[in-house]
């Protein structure tokens, strides 16, 4: 009985408005819903358009160099501070510290270091290096990296402490038995540690996933999207062609094939995972 609230407010608000989107998408509906149905025109229209393909591949891009990054240097800084370094806690609260802030900010702030200039390139060569260039987020061909940047910056404190927890509850008797036999550290993060550490992988990877979907407020704030279509991303195009351009229907095709998109990359490595801890469980 408790739980029949929240199972109300879950079925009605998320699946129902995956249900309402998906209806919506096959109307020609546009500055309102308007329930006349064209079929699947929609989809028509959005696999035509250039900039929808542009966001779909930059967020490949996107997703790969922000989830990579963010694990691996998420990882590298738990090893490091479980290693026992003076001030613990003090780089813990550094690390950590860009998490409290939104990506609005977080955006303005890279926004002001990129920026040609105003900030690192100009910051660089008024130290005499003339040469010195640093100007991605005015490049068509290099805008979408300043978005993996500044993301890892933001969210790597996160992944740290998720790994950290992890790393903590490895049994020390591992390390006893390493030290007895020799083995070398980094060997024994590398092929001991790591592996023991799937379940704490597959949450970072799952969390970051869901950031790089809902990635909107970022590209507002850093790039617009910009330069021209260059750094744009599915949400960012789906809110546009809603409020903006007065295409809702559009807008809820985009959504739609978005949502299809996210269950076909991670559905996979979700029932692997599960498969794998259900047979290891099992055994």
């Amino acid at each position: 009985m408790a739980l029949i609230p929240a199972m109300t407010i879950t079925i009605v608000c998320f699946y129902g408005f995956i249900i309402w989107t998906f209806v919506i998408s096959l109307t020609r509906s546009r500055l309102l819903p308007v329930y006349k149905f064209t079929g699947f025109d929609q989809y028509v229209r959005l696999f035509a358009n250039e900039r929808w393909w542009t966001a779909m591949q930059n967020i490949a891009i996107h997703g790969f160099l922000f989830i990579g990054g963010c694990i691996v240097f998420g990882y590298l800084l738990a090893i490091l501070i479980d290693r026992g370094i003076k001030a613990e806690g003090m780089f813990r609260t550094v690390f950590m510290l860009p998490l409290s802030m939104s990506f609005i900010v977080t955006g303005v702030i890279w926004q002001w270091v990129m920026n040609p200039g105003l900030g690192l390139q100009d910051a660089v060569r008024e130290l005499g290096w003339t040469t010195f260039e640093f100007n991605w987020i005015v490049r068509q061909d290099r805008a979408i990296y300043t978005l993996a940047i500044a993301g890892i910056w933001q969210q790597v404190g996160l992944c740290m402490a998720l790994f950290l927890a992890g790393l903590r509850n490895v049994d020390p008797n591992i390390w006893k038995a390493s030290r007895v036999d020799g083995i070398p550290v980094w060997r024994v993060y590398l092929h001991v540690i790591t592996p023991m550490m799937r379940t704490v992988f597959f949450t970072v990877f799952i969390l970051m996933s869901a950031i790089v979907m809902k990635a909107y407020d970022l590209v507002v704030a850093l790039t617009g999207g910009g330069p021209g279509f260059s750094s744009d991303l599915p949400a960012k195009f789906v809110v546009d062609h809603i409020l903006n351009r007065q295409e809702l229907g559009l807008g809820a095709a985009g959504a739609f094939v978005l949502l299809c998109t996210v269950i076909a990359v991670i559905s996979p490595y979700i029932h692997f995972e599960l498969r794998k801890a259900r047979d290891g469980g099992g055994h």
